[in-house]
């Protein structure tokens, strides 16, 4: 028997899956109407999968294409308008899978080459 994909998120989560900080979700939520997560009954938000890949695209073109919040706004209605909103999405996590992956080997190696010293040199 196979577990269930989790369908929703908390910030929390979201931040750990995304490398983003919350006052930069939130700030985001304010800027694309498309990032509005449910809130659950205490209050808090809770993200669902499809949101987050929205929120990987925006950080995609923000941070690696460079685009303003304006141009990413831009951006973002292109791709509803000609369907290809949900494979940008996509291909926005895998990207940035590829980068947490690349960053995560580089490290690693750096480590293994003695670059990178452990913080704690005890024992």
């Amino acid at each position: 028997m196979t577990e269930p994909l989790q369908e929703f998120f908390s910030i929390g989560e979201v931040c750990s899956l995304t490398d983003l900080k919350p006052h930069v979700l939130r700030y985001w939520e304010s800027q694309f109407r498309f990032l509005n997560p449910a809130k659950n009954r205490s209050g808090n938000r809770v993200y669902q999968r499809r949101e987050i890949e929205l929120i990987l695209l925006v950080k995609h073109l923000l941070y690696t294409d460079k685009y303003t919040i304006e141009g990413a706004r831009q951006c973002i209605e292109l791709y509803r308008r000609t369907g290809e909103l949900k494979p940008a999405a996509h291909e926005a996590m895998r990207m940035e899978t590829i980068n947490d992956l690349r960053a995560g080997l580089e490290h690693l190696l750096r480590t293994l080459d003695g670059d990178h010293l452990p913080s704690d040199n005890g024992g």
